[in-house]
């Protein structure tokens, strides 16, 4: 047989049964074992492999079987031995070139003597129950060359130094690794696991033990997580050149436990170098080869989101809690966009947009936005900021952009009803002065606060809005009657805004006496609308209202004055007096205290728009100072705006204020809510009732449950609900 090529044979079937003559059978033995022998010696190009056949079929045919297998496996097991031996005397480098050249050599003599020993193979082998040729080969390969005492041990070690060396920087001959290890394989994954993998897989542990206690002492975090994915890589290579694919898994979970799991807590923690230093220096690269390791380990990602979550509250804490930062309420809320940018982008880049990473950057944020009772405020003074200037000139896909973050704020809001309260007044100042930059941004915003928070959240800013449009209608209706009379020309000009009450924060009750001139046309218009609109009552809001002034300083400095309405009650006192006392001008106003403080500040002591002056000079209002026409302004400009002294900030009283006002239409809202769950569940305990309106209502504020439980008693006393007579924690509704 040459080549190694398979021959096929075949015999005609005997048509008369001979006996086989014991002797006989004994002599076509010998002439099967002596064609093993030469195959063994390499000298089989001389044999007829037909006649072997045929040999071995008349053997098994006349009952020899047993004589036949027998004989293989002693004739085989003696060549092993001798194979064995020369394999032993192998020196050095080449024990494993002269192991792998014998099993080759091996392998095709098996095949060869299956070939010969086919029929034997079919039918005596099942049928006696013994192992088929191939096998057997296999298995005697195993006992007498492999599990050798001899080459077992020299087997393993040779190849564990031959991947040391490579670990280390050496090149190995990968091919006769491949080749060597594959024969293990071949001979059983018992065998692999048993005599290689296992040992190596020890070994591997301690050689990485080792290496990451050396490396986590000397290098920074970014560093050994170089080292240790450069690692990982490696031993992966080494598989797919020349382990089982199996063995993957088990190598890549050692690396992973030795370089990773053991020291994931240092790694995080490591000073200037761990993951607080790399979030601080938005080091992404790092920060992905973290998460793409630790992922490996089952608490690795934990142990990175806890980390991080903590660096996170303790810094956001900080920032709400920064007395210097809480100045500027537009700064202090850009900070937190700033930090949620910066941490998105994080997440992003680095983390994969990890749901779970997104949901603690959530709760985080959550947690310390409400540690400031103010960022309701604040919120509503940054978007009150960037609809009056800050968002000027921008494109409409940018406005959205800022909207979209806003609203990402306010969802972390437990307070959002605040967050109404204060939008309310500012919205409202920027519709009645005219200072938005745009409606559509205004309108896309409230469409977002509706979709997050319900109808019921934006009825009353959706009629701002309907006011301000019926205010224009009514203005040209009225601005038509007076072209058609003689009065069109005569006296001042009125725009009016009419609000209705509720819909808009207005104050009931601020007092203020208009000039004369101011009355009349105001009397006009109140006749005109409530001749046209029916069971309606005006009520001016002198407090919201500006006006534009012509005054002369000097004999001919003329100049435009845009100020607030109590500003125009006091400046227009100047045009029969160039003196008043404090108590003079409040006597004739009967503007609010700190009202006029605030106006007449604005009036004589900023610098740059002091139209008037006071004695004695100072930067505060005294119920004492002489108030005096300030002759002598000048300006630059022909329009000088005089803004009122304000805070942009509230002040604490004002603060107190706003809170009483929520906490009052927090009532009807808590019983509103107790009365539903109470409608459906007709009978409930009171730590489900507040556990219940807690969820209802948490989508708008999170209730007190004092609260709830004070609300709870004021329905009983109006008999919407009533005590368990036997258990005092019980309620019933009474329908």
């Amino acid at each position: 047989m040459s080549g190694g090529r398979k021959k096929v044979f075949k015999i005609e079937p005997f048509k008369h049964k001979v006996e086989m003559d014991p002797r006989y059978a004994e002599k076509t033995w010998k002439i099967i074992e002596h064609a093993i022998h030469e195959i063994y010696s390499h000298n089989a190009s001389g044999l007829s492999f037909e006649e072997l056949y045929r040999n071995a079929y008349n053997m098994v045919l006349h009952k020899f079987g047993d004589k036949l297998y027998t004989g293989l496996v002693a004739t085989m097991t003696g060549h092993l031995k001798e194979i064995a031996e020369l394999i032993e005397a192998s020196q050095g480098g080449l024990f494993l070139e002269e192991l792998n050249r014998q099993w080759m050599d091996h392998n095709k003599a098996l095949q060869m003597v299956r070939d010969i020993l086919m029929y034997m193979d079919r039918t005596y082998v099942p049928t006696c129950n013994k192992t088929p040729v191939n096998e057997l080969g296999l298995n005697l390969w195993r006992d007498h060359i492999v599990k050798h005492p001899k080459i077992r041990d020299r087997l393993l070690n040779t190849l564990l130094d031959l991947v040391h060396k490579e670990r280390m920087g050496e090149i190995i001959d990968r091919g006769l690794m491949r080749n060597v290890i594959k024969m293990l394989m071949d001979l059983g994954s018992s065998v692999y696991q048993e005599d290689f993998e296992k040992p190596f897989l020890e070994v591997t542990a301690n050689f990485y033990r080792i290496e990451s206690q050396q490396f986590i002492e000397c290098c920074d975090c970014g560093d050994y997580m170089k080292t240790a994915e450069r690692r990982l890589n490696e031993e992966m290579e080494r598989v797919s050149h020349y382990l089982d694919p199996k063995s993957e898994g088990k190598i890549t979970h050692v690396v992973e436990r030795e370089m990773i799991a053991n020291h994931m807590t240092r790694l995080v923690q490591m000073e200037n170098s761990g993951l607080v230093s790399m979030l601080v220096d938005d080091k992404y690269e790092d920060l992905g080869r973290m998460y793409s390791l630790f992922r490996r380990v089952s608490t690795g990602l934990p142990t990175i989101r806890d980390v991080m979550t903590s660096h996170l509250r303790e810094t956001g804490k900080q920032l709400v809690t920064d007395q210097e930062k809480l100045k500027d309420p537009v700064d202090f809320v850009q900070h937190l966009l700033d930090m949620k940018d910066k941490y998105d982008k994080i997440i992003s880049i680095a983390f994969n947009n990890d749901k779970t990473f997104q949901n603690a950057l959530n709760s985080s944020f959550e947690y310390f936005i409400n540690l400031n009772s103010r960022s309701p405020e604040f919120i509503s003074l940054f978007v009150d900021d960037k609809l009056r200037k800050g968002l000027k000139g921008v494109s409409e896909e940018d406005v959205e952009v800022v909207l979209d973050k806003v609203m990402m704020l306010f969802r972390y809001l437990h307070e959002k009803d605040v967050f109404e309260k204060y939008y309310k007044q500012h919205l409202a100042k920027r519709l009645l002065s005219g200072k938005t930059v745009s409606d559509d941004a205004e309108r896309s915003l409230i469409v977002k606060l509706k979709t997050e928070c319900g109808y019921q959240f934006t009825s009353k800013l959706e009629g701002m809005f309907t006011d301000m449009k019926t205010s224009r209608d009514t203005m040209q209706g009225f601005n038509s009657e007076l072209a058609g009379s003689n009065e069109a020309n005569e006296g001042p000009t009125l725009a009016v805004q009419v609000l209705t009450t509720g819909s808009w924060p207005t104050q009931p009750g601020a007092v203020c006496n208009l000039p004369t001139e101011i009355l009349a046309v105001c009397e006009r218009f109140r006749t005109y609308y409530l001749s046209t609109h029916t069971g309606r009552r005006l009520t001016w809001q002198t407090n919201m209202g500006t006006a534009d002034l012509k005054a002369t300083f000097g004999k001919s400095r003329k100049h435009e004055l845009n100020v607030s309405t109590y500003q125009m009650c006091i400046l227009m006192l100047f045009n029969s007096a160039d003196s008043l006392s404090y108590k003079e001008i409040e006597q004739a106003t009967e503007i609010p205290t700190a009202d006029l403080k605030r106006c007449l500040q604005s009036l004589a002591c900023a610098k740059g728009k002091n139209v008037l002056r006071k004695e004695p000079t100072g930067k505060d209002i005294d119920e004492d100072d002489i108030i005096h026409f300030n002759d002598s302004f000048t300006s630059k400009f022909f329009k000088v705006k005089i803004g009122t002294v304000t805070a942009q900030k509230e002040t604490e009283p004002e603060k107190q204020e706003t809170r009483q006002k929520v906490e009052e239409d927090r009532k009807p809202q808590i019983e509103a809510a107790i009365v539903r769950v109470m409608k459906a569940r007709r009978v409930l305990d009171h730590n489900n009732i507040v556990a219940e309106v807690t969820k209802q209502l948490q989508s708008r504020f999170l209730p007190n449950p004092a609260v709830i439980k004070k609300r709870i008693e004021s329905l009983i006393e109006r008999e919407f609900l009533e005590r368990d007579k036997t258990d005092r924690k019980l309620y019933r509704y009474l329908a």
